[in-house]
């Protein structure tokens, strides 16, 4: 795990920046770095340690320079492939992954990187044909930012570190800022900075000698359920197949820990590796005990204990988190409206004093169904005899009449296609809602014609409605959101979050799983939790998901962030991009009873992520 970054169109009185912008990251790896300018090319890296410490700096250089790797993340199956190419005839001088990534591509080219397991961001110069060869991992594990100033390519692992390029002047993209709005967070492959790119997921990307590039997806995600594959057969190959990927997710030459929570995600995980190694340290953060709700630490020291495993847990004071908030938004590099990045900015900081590298949950919703939503389609199944019209009236009604049931109606009565765009459905604003809060609205499309051209391709392939929900989650959700500060909270620490969820073989089970073993009207991720009741008890398995439970909604109704937060909503930056007494009235509301805790939520983080990177580092 690492930082890379570097530009084309280099001289050797570029090292400063270089330098410069390796310093800005030294977060992602702080056990060494390394700088390389040459023949017209800027190669920057910071390191941190798991496979090969002795010799796996970077950048790496093969064939005095003929090609020059820098590389960000792991190949778990670097070894089965270094004895495939050594079998070919080709040799090596260290023991990395890094040095088999790039003999891989030496090997196969661009047909290398569907051999690859693992999650990778990296950039290989080839001095021969003077092109950047750039790619990045099959589901968006690691970032990799760009930007084209004057000819010249810039990129990095952060985008901070483009911020340090003299080539490159902030502006705010305002369209990001509006899907943001609808999202909770960066939902273009535009970021907030203006004419910085993020490299989409299953992407590569070739700049050529002349300056130009070429663009294309070298794999595509499909769900092909198989409806012949009976219950017992799923459970089976799951236990397999998340053993095997556990076990490839473990190689390295540091210890491997593992977080643990109330789910199942975490604590299937942790299990699977307690069976490779039954010394693993786990890692827990909670809140106090609220509205007489269990919290994780309670959880998951039962369980650890169950399982005979060591656990080490911290309770998140309520002064932690408010004042963690600048640091999470600096490290996220755009704004982040999801409150449960700052516990695992927490969760990370604990593990980080122990381990190099923990295991982490992510993915598991996405491939196996575990989101309450995704049972929508099952309940709108019980009004489909009613015409839509009435339905449509009817949600009318319950919202003009502030009844429940208003957001069912109006489900029922539409396409998946027409109301769903993420996990933010229902909590952050509507298109017209954000255009009465802007001030200068720019038009934006809305969520649901951003959505549209991943939706028709699920639709093509004859996906139900709950399958094409997960599809448009692994496009938007998943990368955007989830795995954005999976890897910004874990590098923040210096500590390295693997997935074993997200693995190529993992995901060509998954995608073979019919719906009805994922998901139905009473129950989520159905195979999954019956192979996680293997290794974990019933409670557990069976348990109900909540996602992170952050008391924002509770603290926001408290005069002392009520008042902190009105400031900011009040503030010259409020002033500047909305209408102030609309967010006003959002706090007052909440306070009064209503939750519009996330939709403050995201226009707080917002105000304070302009800020650190505007207002007070405006260049």
């Amino acid at each position: 795990m690492c930082g890379i970054c570097g530009f084309t169109c280099a001289n050797n009185n570029d090292m400063p920046i270089l330098k410069a912008m390796c310093d800005i990251m030294a977060h992602r790896g702080p056990d060494g770095e390394g700088q390389f300018i040459s023949d017209g090319i800027a190669l920057g890296h910071r390191r941190l340690s798991l496979i090969d410490l002795e010799s796996g700096a970077q950048p790496f250089v093969r064939d005095h320079g003929a090609h020059v790797l820098v590389f960000n993340g792991e190949i778990y199956n670097y070894q089965d492939l270094r004895a495939q190419l050594e079998a070919e005839g080709w040799t090596f001088t260290t023991h990395s992954d890094t040095e088999v990534l790039l003999v891989s591509y030496l090997a196969w080219g661009k047909a290398c990187l569907n051999k690859f397991r693992g999650m990778f961001a990296f950039a290989l110069w080839d001095r021969s044909k003077r092109e950047l060869f750039c790619a990045r991992d099959f589901f968006g594990i690691k970032p990799f930012y760009y930007t084209q100033q004057n000819g010249q390519f810039i990129f990095a692992s952060e985008i901070k570190c483009i911020l340090e390029h003299p080539a490159y002047q902030r502006e705010l993209n305002q369209e990001a800022l509006e899907q943001y709005l609808c999202f909770q967070f960066s939902a273009l492959p535009e970021t907030f900075f203006k004419g910085i790119f993020k490299l989409p997921p299953a992407h590569c990307l070739t700049v050529h000698a002349n300056g130009t590039t070429e663009m294309e997806r070298y794999w595509q995600p499909e769900f092909t359920p198989d409806q012949d594959i009976s219950m017992d057969q799923t459970v089976e190959a799951i236990t397999r197949t998340m053993q095997e990927s556990v076990r490839y997710h473990n190689v390295a030459d540091v210890e491997v820990g593992s977080f643990l929570s109330s789910g199942i995600d975490s604590s299937y995980l942790a299990a699977c590796l307690a069976k490779e190694n039954p010394q693993i340290k786990t890692f827990t953060v909670g809140f106090a005990e609220y509205q007489g709700e269990r919290d994780e630490i309670s959880w998951a020291a039962e369980l650890a204990s169950d399982l005979g495993i060591q656990n080490t847990s911290h309770h998140i004071s309520e002064e932690e988190y408010w004042e963690s908030l600048p640091k999470v938004q600096w490290h996220m590099d755009e704004p982040s409206a999801d409150p449960s990045a700052v516990a695992l900015y927490f969760v990370d900081k604990l593990a980080a004093t122990q381990v190099k590298a923990v295991l982490s949950g992510e993915g598991a919703d996405e491939f196996f169904g575990g989101y309450k939503i995704y049972q929508a389609p099952f309940a709108n199944a019980h009004l489909a005899g009613v015409p839509k019209p009435l339905l449509k009236a009817g949600a009318a009604l319950a919202g003009a009449l502030h009844l429940r049931g208003q957001h069912y109606l109006e489900r029922a009565s539409s396409q998946v296609e027409d109301w769903y765009y993420t996990n933010a459905n229902g909590v952050a604003f509507t298109p017209q809602e954000r255009s009465e809060l802007l001030k200068r609205p720019v038009s934006s499309c809305s969520p649901q014609q951003l959505c549209a051209p991943v939706y028709a391709k699920a639709t093509a392939a004859g996906n139900d409605e709950t399958t094409r929900m997960q599809y448009l989650d692994l496009h938007f959700w998943l990368v955007g959101d989830i795995l954005l500060k999976t890897d910004k909270m874990s590098m923040a620490h210096s500590l390295e979050s693997r997935v074993p969820f997200l693995d190529r073989g993992v995901f060509d089970l998954a995608r073979t799983i019919p719906t009805a073993q994922k998901v139905n009207e009473q129950q989520t991720k159905i195979a999954l939790r019956q192979a996680a009741e293997q290794v974990i008890p019933t409670e557990w398995a069976q348990k109900e998901k909540l996602g992170f439970p952050v008391p924002v909604v509770n603290w926001l109704r408290e005069d002392r962030y009520y008042n902190e937060v009105r400031d900011w909503f009040t503030g010259p930056e409020a002033q500047q991009f909305f209408n102030t007494d609309r967010l006003v009235a959002l706090l007052d509301e909440h306070r009064a009873g209503a939750d519009r805790s996330r939709k403050i939520w995201i226009c707080y983080m917002f105000l304070m992520w302009y800020r650190i990177f505007f207002t007070n580092n405006a260049q």
